[in-house]
Parts: C-alpha cells; structure tokens; sequence
C-alpha cells in the first residue's frame, strides 16, 4: 500500500495512476487502457 503523502512524488516522476485498496479492478483496467491508448495514439 502506497501512502497518500507519496502520491504527489510519485506524480511528479511520471505515474499517470495510483490503484489503492478499494479499486474496483474493471475500473481501474479502463483507465490503464486509456491511458495507453493516450500514449500510443
């Protein structure tokens, strides 16, 4: 589990998501898929 304080460091040096306990996974898949879709169009 990544602390809350660490997501802004974590942000800043490139990550486009941050799944923390409770994500729902076909929500977080979405969102990981269009985050590569974004990347690779």
């Amino acid at each position: 589990v990544i602390p809350a304080q660490d997501y802004d460091f974590l942000y800043q040096n490139g990550a486009s998501a941050i799944f923390g306990p409770g994500t729902v996974i076909p929500v977080a898949a979405q969102k990981v898929i269009a985050e590569l879709d974004r990347r690779h169009a």
